[in-house]
């Protein structure tokens, strides 16, 4: 199966092809199946770096 974009449903945490659940329900769009498969992994990335980025802003 071939999309345009991928995503990761939060409700069945699987990754999904465009015609899926609900926007409010997923992460993305991601361009690769295997960007989608690493959703959480991604964004716990992404919060981990903007928290130590706020706290060197707050001069924690």
């Amino acid at each position: 199966m071939s999309a345009d974009q991928w995503w990761f449903c939060l409700k069945h945490m699987a990754v999904e092809p465009d015609e899926g659940c609900p926007n409010k329900d997923r992460m993305g769009p991601y361009a690769t199946r295997e960007e989608a498969a690493a959703a959480l992994q991604t964004a716990a990335a992404r919060n981990k770096s903007w928290q130590a980025a706020d706290k060197e802003w707050d001069g924690d």
